[in-house]
């Protein structure tokens, strides 16, 4: 059974860091793109980074590129998010997602499953 489970949302400070993690299950990882999305209120949801399997290439949204940095650790199945320098625009439900559609990483219905989210608020 293939599971996504985010974790490590909570109530930052702006200019704060924090740092997320999705831990995978029921699939070889390595083989997968894991993408990190987010959505606001009121918001479509979005992508904001991602990062293939076995080559560790990624990529960043505009919005986030210099202050969020994405890694894996394939030997625990796990893929981190690691925010700084937070604003409140930033506060989001932030999801990880797989594909093994390394090609179409960046699309976002390239992704097949999905975990529940972690909520991120930023606020002083």
């Amino acid at each position: 059974q293939v599971q996504l489970v985010e974790s490590g949302g909570r109530l930052v400070q702006p200019g704060g860091s924090l740092r997320l993690s999705c831990e995978a299950s029921g699939f070889t990882v390595n083989y997968y793109a894991i993408g990190w999305f987010r959505q606001a209120p009121g918001k479509e949801r979005e992508g904001i980074s991602c990062i293939s399997g076995h080559d560790a290439n990624t990529f960043y949204a505009n919005a986030v590129k210099g202050r969020f940095s994405v890694s894996r650790d394939n030997a625990k199945s796990t893929v981190y998010l690691q925010m700084t320098n937070v604003t409140s625009n930033d506060t989001a439900i932030y999801y990880c997602a797989s594909t093994r559609n390394i090609v179409e990483m960046r699309t976002i219905s390239a992704y097949d499953y999905w975990g529940q989210g972690t909520q991120v608020t930023v606020a002083s």
